[in-house]
C-alpha cells in the first residue's frame, strides 16, 4: 500500500508525533510512506526516518496555489492509494489536492474538539464531499464535530492514538538518576507537559497548585513543555506572584519525558480543551498516578485508573492533588499498574497501527 500523510507542520506537539510515529509503523509494516508538511522547518521538530517533504506554504493564496501545484505535481510521482490528512489546515489541504488527483481515498483526522469556529466547521461541511471519511482521535471531539455539523455521522469514526507502552515503561534506576541530576527533595513531584499555551489553562494549574502548596508545602511542580510569547509570560508572572518560584520549574521544551515522568510521583493535566492527550496516555504507562480535567478524550483514556474533575475548576484540582498526595503507597501503585494494563490493552501502538491499516485497506476496493 502507498500512502501519503499531510501534517501543518512537524513541530513538538502530540498530533504531529502521532503523525510520525503512526508513519513509521506504516513503513515497518512494509508500506510505502511519504510525508507531506505544509510549513517550513522549525528549529525544534519531531526526528522522521520516513521521506519528508515541506512544502514552505506562507498565509498567501499564491502560496497555497504554488504549494497545490507542487504537491499534485509529486503526489503524482508517488502514486498514493491513500492520502490521510490531520488537523484543519493539512484536511482543507487534501481535499483540495483531491481536485487533481481523482482516483486518490482522502481519510480526514481530527485531532481535538476544538478546531476552530463557524468559519472552519463550515469550510470542514462544504468540503466534505472530497473525504472518504473522518477519523476524531476521540469519542468526544467525534461527537463535537458531528454536532455542529461538520461531518455527517455515517461518515465519521474514532481511532484513538497509539501509546508506545514499551518506551514509557517505569524503570526504578532511571528514577534515581534523574532525581539526583535534578536535584529533587523529598516532596511530592507532579509533572504536567504540553506546550504552555491557552488551551493547556496553566493558570488553572498555577492556582491549584498555590492551594496545594498551602497543605503540602515540600510538594514540587515541573512544567515541560516548549513556551513562548505573551501567553508564557504571564504564567511565569502569575507563578511568581503565587509564591511559587521555589517549588516550580519551568523545564521548556524536554525530549525526555520517560525520565521525567519517571523521576515524578504524579502526572497532573489542567486543559480547558483536548483531543486525546498523550502526556497523559503516557504518564499512565509510566503507572503514574495521575490527575486531569475532564475534556475532550480524557475520560475515555483514563477510566477508572485516575482521578478526574471539571475544567476550569481550581479548587477541585487542588483537593484531587492532595487527595493523591495523601494516599498510600500501595493503593497507589495498585493504581498505576492498572494504569498501565488499561494502556497496553485499548491504547497500545500495535492495536492502533490494525486499526488504521484496516482503514486503509476497507477504501481500497473502492479505488479499484
Amino acid at each position: 500500500m502507498r500512502v501519503a500523510y499531510i501534517v501543518t507542520s512537524l513541530g513538538m506537539g502530540g498530533a504531529e508525533r502521532q503523525v510520525v510515529a503512526l508513519a513509521e509503523r506504516m513503513q515497518s509494516r512494509g508500506h510505502s510512506v511519504i510525508i507531506l508538511v505544509l510549513k517550513q522547518p522549525v528549529p525544534e521538530q519531531w526526528a522522521v526516518s520516513v521521506e519528508v517533504i515541506h512544502l514552505n506554504l506562507r498565509k498567501t493564496p499564491l502560496s497555497l496555489v504554488k504549494g497545490l501545484v507542487r504537491a499534485a505535481r509529486l503526489l503524482r510521482h508517488f502514486r498514493p492509494e491513500i492520502l490521510h490528512c490531520h488537523n484543519f489546515h493539512g484536511n482543507l489541504f487534501g481535499r483540495l489536492l483531491r481536485v487533481a488527483l481523482p482516483g486518490v481515498g482522502v481519510i480526514s483526522t481530527i485531532h481535538n474538539v476544538y478546531e476552530g469556529g463557524r468559519r472552519r466547521m463550515s469550510a470542514y461541511w462544504l468540503s466534505d464531499p472530497m473525504s472518504r471519511c473522518t477519523v476524531a482521535v476521540c469519542e468526544a471531539a467525534a461527537n463535537k464535530m458531528v454536532a455542529v455539523g461538520a461531518v455527517p455521522r455515517r461518515k465519521c469514526t474514532v481511532i484513538a492514538n497509539g501509546i508506545a507502552a514499551d518506551e514509557f515503561s517505569p524503570d526504578v534506576k532511571r528514577r534515581e538518576s534523574t532525581r539526583s541530576r535534578m536535584i529533587a527533595n523529598d516532596g511530592f513531584i507532579w509533572v504536567a507537559a504540553g506546550r504552555v499555551v491557552p488551551a493547556k489553562n496553566y493558570e488553572n494549574l498555577l492556582r491549584a497548585f498555590a492551594w496545594v502548596r498551602q497543605t503540602k508545602k515540600q510538594g514540587q511542580l515541573w512544567i515541560a513543555g516548549e513556551g513562548s510569547g505573551g501567553y508564557a509570560e504571564r504564567m511565569r508572572a502569575l507563578g511568581g506572584e503565587l509564591g511559587l518560584n521555589g517549588s516550580i520549574r519551568w523545564l521548556g521544551l524536554r525530549r525526555d519525558l520517560a525520565a521525567l515522568f519517571d523521576a515524578a510521583d504524579g502526572f497532573v493535566l489542567s486543559s480547558a480543551w483536548e483531543g486525546m492527550p498523550l502526556a497523559l496516555g503516557e504518564a499512565m504507562a509510566m503507572e503514574k498516578s495521575v490527575v486531569a480535567t475532564d475534556v475532550g478524550g480524557v475520560r475515555e483514556l483514563v477510566g477508572d485508573c485516575g482521578t478526574v474533575v471539571p475544567a476550569g475548576n481550581s479548587a477541585a484540582l487542588a483537593q484531587a492533588m492532595l487527595e493523591v498526595m495523601r494516599g498510600a503507597p500501595p493503593g497507589c501503585r495498585r493504581i498505576g499498574q492498572a494504569a498501565r494494563r488499561r494502556i497496553i490493552k485499548r491504547f497500545g501502538v500495535d492495536a492502533n497501527g490494525d486499526s488504521w491499516e484496516a482503514l486503509y485497506r476497507s477504501d481500497l476496493p473502492q479505488l479499484l
